[in-house]
């Protein structure tokens, strides 16, 4: 077996309710993640209650079609 040659170290921390803030390497400040939109209200997050920020799904979506 091939010797692994990266592994990540990400750190995630819960702000309130859907907002994580993620600590990722090579960024300086850390990742805000939330809900926004139809995923807001798929959640039943109201109408500003929180700040919307971008999913964690976005970011998967934006990192494969890179």
């Amino acid at each position: 077996m091939p010797e692994v040659v990266y592994r990540s170290q990400v750190r995630i921390e819960r702000v309130k309710g859907p907002v994580r803030r993620a600590y990722l390497p090579g960024e300086s400040q850390p990742v805000v993640f939330g809900v926004h939109g139809a995923v807001a209200e798929h959640y039943k997050v109201a109408a500003g209650a929180l700040e919307p920020h971008a999913t964690t799904l976005d970011y998967v979506v934006a990192a494969a079609a890179g």
